[in-house]
Formats: structure tokens, C-alpha cells, sequence
């Protein structure tokens, strides 16, 4: 599943904050959790392949089978 051009417009901008907030802050003052997003962020925006969006496509998705009883 690859991300369209607004999608991924958004990962560029929103890991350009991120990055920006980890900078402003310091690299060895923010936890290394913070650097997950930003750094999945980056790779969607480059890539347009996004992990966290097909994963949760696959939990939207499995839900409405339940749902439907199939």
C-alpha cells in the first residue's frame, strides 16, 4: 500500500518538526522513544510506504469482518 502525494507531504512535514523539536531540545536530552516516529516519519515520507498505516489498516479491516459476522 503506497501513500499518495499529500500523504506524504505530511509524513515530510511532520518529521521535519519532530526532528526540529529533538534538535532544539538535544540529541542527548530527549528519550530515544521520540526518535521512532520521527525516524518512521522520514522513512514513509521517502518511501511511501508507511508501517504503522497498513498496520492499522489491518486492524480497521479485520474488525469489520467480525463485525459483519464473515
Amino acid at each position: 500500500m503506497k501513500a499518495s502525494a499529500s500523504l506524504r507531504l505530511f509524513f515530510a512535514f511532520l518529521s521535519c518538526m519532530l526532528w526540529a523539536g529533538i534538535y532544539l531540545t538535544g540529541f542527548a536530552t530527549v528519550s530515544w522513544l521520540l526518535y521512532l516516529p520521527a525516524a518512521v516519519s522520514l522513512f514513509a515520507a521517502v518511501t511511501g510506504i508507511c508501517p504503522s498505516l497498513m498496520l492499522i489498516d489491518k486492524m480497521v479491516s479485520g474488525k469489520q469482518k467480525q463485525a459483519s459476522g464473515k
